[in-house]
C-alpha cells in the first residue's frame, strides 16, 4: 500500500518557503527600487517646477519690458519698438491709437501658435495653454493690458518637456543599473554574512546523526551569529552531559543488576553448601539412626557436625547484613581510635588464634600519633579480615607482618595500616578483583581448608570507604602480598 499526502490537509504536508538569502535580496532590491522611484519622482517635480518657474520669470521680465503696451510721442502709439532684444517669445500686442482705431501686431518664430481663447480679458498668467491645432506644444502664456493696449507673450513648453524626458530616461536608466548593483552585491553579502548560519546547520545535522562531540565553529562574540554559536555550543555541552549522564546511568544500574544476580547467586552457593550438609546429617539420623551410618559413631558428633554448619552460615548471614547496612550508606561511629593499640589487640589475637604462626608488630614513629575517627570495632574487624586473609591463604613457613606508620604530608595527614605477608602472592588478575564479593583466586565453589566465603577482603573495603579511606594491595606472584588501608588522621591536641 502506497504512503500518499493530500495536499492541503495540513498533514503529512510540509510548505515550501522562501531561502532567507531571497528574501533578504528580494528586500534589499525593493527597497532601493522604491527608493529610487521615489527619489525620481521628487527630483523630476523640482526640477519640472524650476524650469517653468524660470520661463515664467523670462515672461514676466518680457511683458514688464520690452513687450510692455505703450505709445510713442509725435506719432502717437505704437508697438513695441525695434529696440526689444531677440528671444524665443511668441508675442502679441494690440495698440489703442487715437479715435479708437487699434494696431494689431504678432511676432512668432515657431510653426505652432498657443490657443488664446481661453485667456482672461485683461491679464492673465502665467499660465499654460495648448496649441491651436492640438498637436502642438504646450504653452506658458502672460497676459498685460493698460491704457495703451494689451500684450501677451508665450514660450513653447517643448524645451522643458525635452529637458525633463531626459531627465526621467536618465534616472531609468542609473535605475536599473543601481538595482541590479544593489542586488548583485546584496546576494554575495547576504551569501557571505550566512555561511557562518550555514556552518551551524551542518553542525546541527552532523550532532542529529550521534555526533554529540561536535559543536559550533566560534564567531565574533560582538556579532549576532557569535551570540548564537555561543548560546548553541552551551546548550550542546548541556545536552552532551545529560546524555552521558544518562548514558552512564543506565550503565551504573546495568553494573549494579549484574552483581546483585551475582551476589544473589553466590549468596545461594554459599549458604546452600552448610544448609545440604545440616540437612543430610539431619536426614541420616531421622531415617537409619546413628548406628547405621559409619562415619557417625555417636550422636554428639552429628551434632558438633550440624553445630560447625550452622555457625558457618550465621557468620556469613552476618557478614551478608553488613554489607547490606554498609551499601545503605549508613553512618558509622565517629570517635578518636588509636591505630596502635587496635593493631597491637589484633595481633596478639592473631596469635593466640595461630600459635604455629610468625606474626609480628612493626610501628615507625612519626610526629602525629596514629589517631583516626571512627568506629573501633569495625577498624578491628578491618584489621581481623585482613590477618585473616593472611594466615588463610599463606603457607605455615610464611611470616606476617602488621605495620603502622603516619605519613604526615603538609596537605593532608593519613595513618597507613598495612598487612604484609611472605606467601606466593597474587596475580595481577586476582590483584584487580581481590576486594570484590565473592571473589576467590581459584574459580571452584568448594571450600577447602581454611577456605572462606570470598566477603572478608569485599567487608574491609566497605569499611574503609566508610570511613574516608583508601584500600589496596602491592604484590607480585612469588613476592608475597602487602595490603594497605590508609585513613584521615584526626585532630588531636
Amino acid at each position: 500500500m502506497t504512503d500518499r499526502v493530500v495536499a492541503g490537509t495540513g498533514r503529512g504536508t510540509r510548505k515550501r518557503g522562501v531561502p532567507l538569502r531571497i528574501s533578504l535580496v528580494a528586500l534589499t532590491v525593493l527597497l532601493v527600487a522604491v527608493g529610487l522611484l521615489a527619489s525620481g519622482i521628487a527630483v523630476t517635480s523640482s526640477m519640472r517646477q524650476d524650469l517653468i518657474a524660470r520661463a515664467d520669470e523670462g515672461l514676466t521680465n518680457a511683458i514688464r519690458t520690452w513687450a510692455e503696451p505703450r505709445g510713442f510721442l509725435g506719432d502717437g502709439p505704437g508697438p513695441p519698438g525695434p529696440r526689444r532684444p531677440p528671444s524665443p517669445y511668441y508675442v502679441e500686442s494690440i495698440v489703442y491709437g487715437p479715435g479708437g482705431v487699434s494696431t494689431d501686431n504678432v511676432y512668432n518664430q515657431f510653426d505652432d501658435a498657443p490657443d488664446l481663447d481661453g485667456l482672461a480679458r485683461d491679464n492673465a498668467g502665467p499660465v499654460t495653454v495648448p496649441s491651436v491645432d492640438g498637436d502642438g506644444p504646450q504653452w506658458r502664456v502672460v497676459k498685460r493690458s493698460n491704457s495703451f493696449g494689451r500684450s501677451i507673450v508665450a514660450t513653447p513648453m517643448s524645451d522643458i518637456d525635452d529637458t525633463v524626458s531626459r531627465l526621467i530616461w536618465l534616472q531609468i536608466g542609473i535605475g536599473v543599473l543601481v538595482v541590479l548593483l544593489i542586488g548583485v552585491l546584496s546576494y554575495v553579502l547576504v551569501r557571505t554574512g550566512l555561511r557562518p548560519l550555514r556552518r551551524v546547520e551542518e553542525t546541527a545535522h552532523e550532532i542529529a546523526e550521534g555526533n554529540l562531540t561536535r559543536r559550533v565553529p566560534p564567531a565574533p562574540a560582538n556579532t549576532e551569529v557569535g551570540s548564537l554559536s555561543d548560546s548553541l555550543n552551551r546548550m550542546l555541552g548541556q545536552i552532551q552531559h545529560a546524555f552521558a549522564s544518562t548514558a552512564a546511568s543506565e550503565q551504573q544500574a546495568r553494573a549494579s543488576e549484574e552483581r546483585m544476580r551475582r551476589f544473589v547467586a553466590d549468596a545461594s552457593h554459599e549458604l546452600r553448601t552448610p544448609l545440604t550438609s545440616i540437612k543430610g546429617f539431619a536426614e541420616l539420623y531421622s531415617q537409619h539412626g546413628v548406628a547405621d551410618v559409619p562415619d557417625l559413631p555417636d550422636v554428639t558428633d552429628a551434632m558438633r557436625r550440624i553445630d560447625d554448619e550452622a555457625g558457618r552460615m550465621n557468620l556469613l548471614v552476618e557478614d551478608l547484613l553488613m554489607l547490606a547496612r554498609l551499601d545503605a550508606a549508613r553512618p558509622v561511629d565517629s570517635a578518636p581510635v588509636d591505630l596502635l593499640g587496635l593493631a597491637a589487640d589484633a595481633v596478639q589475637s592473631a596469635r593466640a588464634a595461630a600459635p604455629d604462626r610468625e606474626i609480628r608488630l612493626d610501628v615507625v614513629a612519626g610526629d602525629r600519633p596514629p589517631v583516626v575517627l571512627g568506629d573501633g570495632p569495625r577498624l578491628v574487624q578491618v584489621l581481623r579480615n585482613l590477618i585473616g586473609n593472611a594466615v588463610n591463604h599463606t603457607p605455615t613457613d610464611a611470616s606476617i607482618t602488621v605495620g603502622v606508620t603516619v605519613d604526615d604530608r603538609p596537605d593532608t595527614g593519613e595513618a597507613v595500616l598495612t598487612v604484609t605477608d611472605t606467601g606466593p602472592g597474587l596475580t595481577a588478575e586476582d590483584a584487580e578483583h581481590v576486594f570484590e564479593r565473592f571473589y576467590r583466586g581459584d574459580s571452584s565453589r568448594h571450600r577447602g581448608d581454611g577456605g572462606g566465603s570470598g566477603l572478608g577482603l569485599s567487608i574491609v573495603a566497605a569499611l574503609v570507604a566508610a570511613h574516608g579511606g583508601r584500600v589496596g594491595v602491592d604484590t607480585s606472584p612469588g613476592a608475597g602480598a602487602s595490603f594497605w588501608v590508609r585513613l584521615p588522621l584526626a585532630d588531636v591536641d
